[in-house]
């Protein structure tokens, strides 16, 4: 076993981390993760309040090892959701978009370990500041919202800016990458695209074949309005050369469409609007595009139709030719790893 400050942090086997990829991250692959050694998390941002308890009730079914839920920190109802997982006894937060200093302070008086998510080193200085536990720091590699900074450049710059372990992402799926990043400084991976494509994963097979097959992906911002990471296909090209009265129609067509599924009114999702627009150099154009996005993953990881939806996914779909079992695929990334380590000749 690599023991880490991660695994000492958060009480796994691994310094190997799932992220919360909405409509994919749900019980039985956090589970699997978990019981295979590593830190599983749950998405929630694409789950009610009750879906979400549900859910955390069957991984406690599932596994008795430690798992985290991933959540919007700006969701109407996070403190709901917090208070749902305090009381769970979930052992891990997880933030896409930076936490405020006092919902981390709560959340750590609980005895939850706080991970934000960063793509900047400013903005894991400043929640290092606020008391976060550790800190997930993405590279352009990676697949859904990203940036344009490669993992190789930004990974040293924040391990180097802060004092909380680092778990790195983008770019990885296999034991050669935990090796280097753990040279670099960092804690652990984090890994999505490789745990999308397991056996293990609610993802349709044949939507799983489609990743198999592809080696390209692009950045768009055609699907919300922000950096987006995505394989290649016809619908994407279709959404890239589309005007913009266009979009924001299929925009309104797909707020509908997650309103009725998510149960949430008008008045709520205009409210999150309005959060994520608060401090953000965001448009209401943007905005609404955003409602694309919970659909148009939906259609692809739910529905099997990747020719009605997109298909988050990092560089690393080139790289990916199998489906294993968590169990299997963590082990091999760690026996890969201390491998890797241990053939290093300082001589």
């Amino acid at each position: 076993m690599i023991r880490t400050p991660l695994t000492e942090l958060v009480g796994v086997r691994h310094p190997v981390v799932q992220t919360g990829m909405g409509w994919v991250a749900g019980p039985k692959l956090v589970s699997a993760v978990a019981n295979a050694g590593g830190l599983g998390i749950l998405a929630s941002a694409t789950m009610t309040l009750k879906q979400l308890e549900d859910a955390i009730h069957e991984v406690k079914e599932r596994t008795e090892a430690p798992f985290g839920v991933n959540l919007r920190a700006d969701a109407t109802d996070a403190k709901d959701r917090i208070d749902l997982m305090i009381r769970e006894g979930v052992k891990v937060a997880s933030f896409a978009l930076a936490p405020k200093q006092e919902l981390i302070a709560r959340l750590k008086d609980a005895g939850l370990v706080v991970i934000p998510s960063v793509g900047a080193r400013r903005h894991a200085e400043k929640v290092a500041a606020w008391g976060a536990d550790a800190v997930l720091v993405q590279g352009g590699e990676g697949g859904g919202h990203t940036g344009a900074v490669a993992t190789t450049v930004l990974l040293p710059q924040v391990v180097d800016a802060v004092d909380i372990p680092v778990i790195a992402a983008g770019g990885f799926y296999d034991g050669r990458g935990l090796a280097a990043a753990l040279m670099y400084g960092a804690a652990g991976v984090a890994m999505g695209t490789r745990f999308l494509l397991t056996a293990d994963s609610s993802v349709p097979d044949a939507v799983k074949q489609v990743y198999l097959g592809k080696n390209d992906t692009l950045v768009t911002r055609q699907v919300d309005g922000m950096p987006h990471r995505v394989l290649q296909s016809e619908l994407v090209t279709e959404l890239e050369s589309t005007n913009a009265v266009s979009r924001t129609a299929r925009a309104l067509r797909n707020a509908a469409r997650f309103k009725k599924i998510s149960g949430q009114s008008w008045k709520t999702m205009i409210q999150d609007g309005l959060a994520m627009k608060h401090g953000k150099d965001l448009t209401w154009s943007q905005i609404l595009m955003a409602a694309n996005t919970p659909m148009l993953l939906k259609a692809a990881m739910v529905d099997g139709r990747p020719d009605l939806g997109v298909m988050a996914s990092g560089q690393v779909v080139a790289l990916i030719d199998s489906l294993p079992t968590c169990g299997e695929l963590i082990e091999s990334i760690v026996t890969q790893a201390e491998k890797q380590i241990r053939g290093i000749d300082l001589q």
